[in-house]
């Protein structure tokens, strides 16, 4: 198929990566933690873990896991945490001993803990003590036999392991109570597994190292298994395309995104770990002064988060107080990147914000916008090396440049499958391997990528397709305007007609102004009629605007 793109890649990004080059992740691990043993790999709270005592730890965490619990490869493994030193050192263990990853949002309600567990198969469960009372409502429901146990200041030593575990529950009231019998603290069982053998297992590109449940936004939430070799692909895929601008050894990443999300694992966990960088984990990014007050403390060179998260900072007077000075890379992902958001990061850091796509399915980055970009052009960018995009209409056929429709990925990365459910797998890998993504999109003549909408958000005015991403970036362009999100609502007549959601920066703002502002930039049938305006808009965990919700409120309104 005709490769445009390969063109307009900066002279020193490769079109094709080794994707071989390691075996596993256990075989890239090994090779950095090598390389950089005595380096700090992990700041979490003031507390420093280097790259040896992560192997450390992570050793004795497998060895208990197969002696203690004798669990067997392939078995899994879940986690239920925040951003904390106890989580690399779980993935690890848990990868190193053979098992299988699950991770698991710590937010969740215990019914949608109960079907993540029940669906994965989980034996055993890692959770921080603030969400056992969740665990134990579902505990006996499920699979799960072995339960460990952290609280949050675990591994921060003495005296502040005390102090923090003390004011996050009795002052803080953050631990609901909670009866886990047999369950057994972290820490203990790093004491026992450090006594006890390790053995290496034999893992091969093709075993499975993640269980990666999708957000469930379009229906049960699947989980998506991802093989060691498609997250080493992944991984080696935007070292491909982003080491010209990182050195190994010396960067310092900020993961503001939880580790259980797949954006933040892939890059910020794996990508980072393998260039030896320092890696800041923030606990609570919700918390903008605190996640400020940290970046203070951090001379950090790389950041990654969603467009939601780089909004909210550019809003705080203070952040506009920080160094930039050593700022290499800033990346966002999870979600589109508005125009306004880009451009005022860029004035004010003096450095890109660039845009990474892609989905739960495809480890995850499929595209990415180049190093090398001015600025915010409003593509996805470039396919990553060893990529190919294509643009299919509603019959499979591929179509021309300019003209829209769905993006298929195919690539290393793509997932083996969905666990369990090779009916729903079929339906979105065909047999040639290409995987659809259910965006909507369109390829430019050098081979960029324009994302218009997700085929499911679409809204339908009278024959029309209007796409709420244009809506919003319409919308937000206002300067009264924090935050929007576009849904379609039922009208008798068109069909469907907009309807906006809007938080205010400016509270003076109308309906009236709004509309007003949209005519000058959309097309009559694209402004919305509807407008309602909200103190906030839901949102998951990590910072993705829930249009469905919406949508479901103003379907029952």
């Amino acid at each position: 198929m005709d490769q445009p793109w390969i063109n307009s890649l900066p002279a020193d990004v490769p079109a094709e990566i080794d994707a071989g080059q390691f075996k596993s992740l256990l075989e890239m691990f090994e090779t950095t933690v090598n390389r950089f043993a005595d380096q700090s790999a992990f700041v979490n709270m003031g507390a420093n873990l280097t790259f040896r005592k992560l192997e450390e730890r992570s050793r004795a965490f497998a060895a208990y896991l197969q002696n203690e619990l004798k669990l067997k490869k392939g078995d899994k493994v879940a986690i239920m945490m925040p951003n904390l030193l106890q989580y690399p050192i779980a993935i690890f263990g848990i990868l190193r001993a053979g098992l299988v990853v699950v991770n698991v949002n710590p937010l969740y309600t215990p019914r949608e803990l109960k079907h993540q567990l029940v669906d994965s198969e989980a034996k055993a469960i890692v959770v921080v003590s603030n969400f056992a009372n969740t665990l134990e409502q579902v505990v006996a429901q499920t699979p799960v036999k072995h339960v460990i146990i952290s609280g949050i200041g675990d591994l921060l030593g003495v005296p502040k392991r005390t102090l923090v575990n003390f004011v996050v529950k009795y002052i803080k009231h953050m631990v609901p109570k909670y009866s886990l019998p047999g369950a057994i603290s972290m820490r203990k069982a790093l004491r026992v597994g450090k006594h006890q053998q390790y053995i290496k297992p034999v893992i091969e590109s093709h075993d499975i190292a993640f269980l990666q449940y999708t957000g469930g936004t379009t229906g049960v939430s699947k989980g998506a298994m991802l093989s060691h070799g498609n997250v080493v692909a992944n991984v080696l895929q935007a070292n491909g395309a982003y080491s010209p601008l990182l050195t190994d050894g010396i960067e310092k990443v900020v993961t503001a995104l939880p580790l259980y999300h797949i954006f933040a694992l892939t890059v910020n966990l794996f990508l980072f770990m393998h260039k030896g960088a320092q890696n800041l984990l923030i606990t609570n990014p919700r918390d903008i002064p605190g996640f400020i007050a940290e970046l203070k403390k951090f001379p950090f060179t790389a950041l990654t988060g969603v467009n939601t998260l780089f909004n909210a900072l550019l809003n705080n007077a203070e952040f506009a107080t920080l160094d930039f000075s050593r700022l290499k890379l800033s990346v966002g992902g999870g979600m589109a990147v508005q125009r306004a958001v880009a451009e005022k990061w860029q004035k004010l850091t003096k450095t890109k914000l660039l845009e990474g796509y892609g989905l739960t399915e495809a480890s995850p980055v499929v595209a990415g916008t180049p190093y090398n970009l001015e600025g915010y052009n409003g593509s996805i960018g470039l396919p990553m090396p060893s990529t190919q995009i294509e643009v299919r209409d509603s019959d499979g056929h591929p179509l021309p440049q300019g003209q829209a429709g769905e993006l298929f990925a195919k690539g290393p990365q793509v997932m083996v499958g969905y666990w369990k459910r090779p009916e729903e797998t079929a339906k979105v890998i065909d047999k040639d391997g290409w995987l659809a993504t259910g965006d909507i999109g369109y390829m430019d003549p050098q081979g960029f990528f324009y994302l218009v909408d997700r085929k499911k958000d679409m809204i339908l005015v009278s024959g029309f397709n209007v796409f709420p991403n244009e809506v919003e970036e319409v919308v937000v362009m206002h300067p009264g305007v924090l935050e929007v999100a576009a849904v379609g609502v039922s009208h008798p007549i068109s069909g469907e007609q907009v309807k906006i959601f809007v938080v205010a920066k400016d509270k003076s703002l109308t309906k009236e102004a709004l509309i007003q502002h949209c005519r000058q930039h959309l097309t009559g049938y694209k402004v919305p009629k509807l407008v309602e305006f909200r103190d906030e808009l839901p949102k998951t965990n990590v910072g993705k605007i829930l249009r469905r919700e919406l949508r479901d409120e103003a379907k029952s309104a």
